[in-house]
């Protein structure tokens, strides 16, 4: 392997390592060593452009662990679950059963390569229900909601989840779906929201109504994150039960928003994206900030325009939390909050 795919893997392999993930921080770094030379998948992998390989773009390493985990979640690499969490194993013992099971399941992984991974992390939920409590506070409006990269829709239930942020709960008690990030910075505010209408668009949303494609969803999650995988399964039991409302398109994002940036009489329209609004081509997120702030310029007392990002700035730790509240364009820091939704420093003000 060339020294440019090794990078992405151990640069991907150190990305893991600092969300919480010592087993992806092993093996990611193993695995350009275990593909066998003038193999179809070592093919692949050479003809991948360089400047694409890492978490920013195509996320090579992800679609590759994906494939090794969903032959491991299907039972259908033995080899492969003898040495995968919960499982101790030596690095010699894991390169060799990761080669094994790269030979054997060429095919399987080439076709799992295909796809970019999809983790519709529901940790990620937190924040919407906090910015969702303080957008009720301010304003005393029921929610209309728009999200952009979906996924599989599963945090378009956010308000069939329970928060708990330190001594604080935010949503039903009861909830199948309990998120309980370390909670920094101010305490959220305890404003119970109505959400009158919840709908999402994805390029390529994952149908976990599918016994394989929910399957394929977890696939993406990291093996020695059991906390994560069964949120996961809850969020996704939720999500097929019938009282629940979120509804889930397919399609490019700018037609979804113009479809739905009319004013909202007697309601407060929410348009978010969590590590999702940065992976647009840039002069789609141009066109689709200009059609937002156009919608702004429109929004009333009545029929307020809300857009709050979890997305990467830059800065760090963690991704900004940001939003942008008409009428009147005002900018509000929320804070930041780990990738993963293992913490939120929430910042926000009180909206009185």
């Amino acid at each position: 392997m060339t020294p440019a795919i090794k990078e992405a893997f151990t640069f991907q392999a150190h990305a893991c390592g600092s969300l919480g993930s010592p087993f992806m921080e092993r093996m990611l770094p193993l695995l350009p060593e275990a593909v066998t030379p003038g193999t179809t998948l070592a093919k692949k992998l050479l003809s991948w452009p360089e400047d694409v390989l890492g978490p920013q773009a195509d996320s090579v390493p992800l679609r590759m662990a994906g494939g090794l985990h969903l032959l491991h979640l299907k039972g259908a690499a033995p080899g492969l679950s003898r040495v995968y969490p919960p499982n101790s194993t030596t690095d010699t013992e894991l390169c060799d059963a990761l080669r094994a099971a790269l030979r054997t399941h060429e095919a399987s992984l080439l076709q799992t390569m295909e796809s970019p991974p999809q983790t519709n992390e529901v940790r990620r939920a937190s924040v919407l229900i906090a910015a969702a409590h303080w957008l009720t506070a301010a304003l005393g409006k029921p929610l209309v909601t728009s999200e952009i990269g979906a996924s599989a829709g599963l945090n378009l239930n956010w308000d069939f989840f329970c928060l708990r942020a330190g001594s604080l709960t935010l949503g039903p008690e009861g909830a199948p779906v309990v998120l309980s990030p370390e909670w920094r910075g101010t305490p959220p505010i305890v404003c119970p929201p109505y959400l009158a209408e919840a709908r999402g668009v994805d390029l390529r949303p994952i149908d976990v109504s599918n016994a394989a494609e929910a399957t394929r969803l977890q696939s993406y999650l990291w093996p020695d994150q059991a906390d994560r995988l069964a949120l996961t399964k809850a969020a996704i039991e939720l999500f097929l039960a019938p009282d629940t409302e979120g509804t889930l398109e397919e399609g490019d994002a700018l037609p979804f928003l113009r479809d739905r940036l009319a004013p909202r009489e007697g309601h407060c329209h929410m348009i978010y994206s969590t590590i999702a609004w940065q992976y647009l081509p840039e002069a789609a997120r141009a066109e689709g900030a200009a059609m937002i702030a156009a919608a702004g310029e429109a929004a009333t007392d009545d029929a307020p325009l809300a857009w709050f990002r979890m997305e990467a700035d830059g800065d760090a730790p963690g991704a900004g939390l940001s939003l942008l509240l008409w009428p009147g364009n005002r900018e509000i820091s929320f804070g930041r909050v780990d990738f993963h939704g293992r913490w939120v420093d929430w910042q926000a003000l009180s909206p009185t």
